[in-house]
């Protein structure tokens, strides 16, 4: 099994991995597992020998969790590419391939812009708001880790431009950030199928040459700042680190209810204003004992309170003369049994 490149799954339990048969495997030993996020050193392991990749599908889409290797074997890669990144030829390629992919996210922003005022056709008398509206959707779609549709490969970049156009319009000239939309199946697309339909209406006004009313929201839309884009709103947005940031652990010990509790609680003020004998006065539990029927059973027993106990080892014991005294002594005990047992 360690000598099969293979892609699992997490296991049930710690050290533990399912294959795609649905078989439980224990991690070998002397493997350990490399995290994802450095592309460079997972491609030299799964390069150099036997390894397992860890995927967990969510929804239609596939995550690294790392691969599994040999411990020697994820060491003897990571120093190799720790000196390969180490030389001078090392830093021009990355300057090269950085300076290549800036120039072709470039074209790309260049060719969606002209794919998008393709989509668009306005008629000549709106050709200034056609190219601000290109412009606008273009900044807003293509910046790389946006998540937009024009960073997709799956659809042609004609097709993307119209998503993109008719997603921008969906969240600048409608409410639909501000609906309330039932968690049904079906539904949510149901409603961006309508509002689709009223933004392909509002552009063939401006396809036709019409005017453009005074409430036009694409003109009210086109007249505002331009919002940032779609990372970096996301990022600003979160919660998370807005929390981190502003959140301390004297802050929250500070804030914390605990020590309010604490100080308007009833108990102390009940101890600080009360004395013991006057508590024992007004509380319920001495006067339930006062009333209890064993004290008055007590209380009416015939025997008188400071009467002297008589002590068993003083008592004489008298026998007949026709008595053994061993058996008058065993009588004496079992009549000394006797009345402690009815007292």
């Amino acid at each position: 099994m360690p000598n099969e490149t293979r892609i699992v799954s997490p296991g049930p339990r710690d050290m533990t991995v399912r294959t795609e048969d649905g078989q439980i495997l224990p991690i070998p030993p002397g493997w350990e597992l490399l995290p994802p996020g450095d592309a460079g050193l997972t491609r030299r392991v799964k390069a150099s020998g036997p390894t397992w990749t860890v995927q967990v599908k969510r929804g239609r889409k596939l995550f690294s969790r790392g691969i599994w290797a040999a411990a020697e074997q994820i060491a003897a890669c990571r120093r190799s590419v720790e000196r390969a990144r180490a030389t001078p030829e090392y830093a021009r390629k990355l300057a090269g391939d950085r300076a290549r992919r800036a120039r072709a996210q470039e074209d790309y922003v260049v060719d969606f812009t002209r794919h998008v005022q393709a989509f668009l056709d306005f008629h000549p008398t709106h050709g200034e708001l056609g190219q601000a509206l290109a412009r606008r959707v273009a900044e807003h779609a293509t910046p790389v880790g946006s998540g937009t549709v024009a960073r997709t490969s799956r659809i042609p970049v004609a097709e993307r431009a119209e998503a993109a156009v008719i997603a921008w319009l969906r969240h600048q000239t409608t409410a639909y950030d501000h609906m309330q939309i039932p968690r049904v199946k079906g539904m949510r697309r149901e409603v961006r199928r309508k509002l689709a339909r009223r933004s392909r209406e509002l552009l063939e006004r401006y396809r036709r040459g019409e005017s453009a009313a005074e409430d036009c929201p694409l003109a009210k839309a086109l007249a505002s700042e331009p919002s940032p884009p779609a990372k970096p709103a996301a990022r600003a947005a979160s919660p998370k680190p807005a929390v981190r940031a502003t959140s301390s652990r004297p802050a929250a010990q500070a804030r914390s209810p605990k020590p309010a509790a604490r100080a308007a609680s009833p108990k102390p003020a009940v101890r600080a204003t009360s004395s013991q004998p006057a508590a024992q006065a007004t509380s319920p539990k001495p006067a339930a004992r006062a009333t209890s029927p064993k004290p008055a059973a007590r209380a009416a027993s015939p025997k008188p309170a400071g009467s002297p106990r008589p002590e068993p080892a003083t008592t004489p014991v008298t026998a007949s003369p026709d008595e053994d005294p061993r058996a008058a002594k065993q009588r004496a005990v079992r009549e000394r049994m006797a009345r402690r047992g009815r007292r």
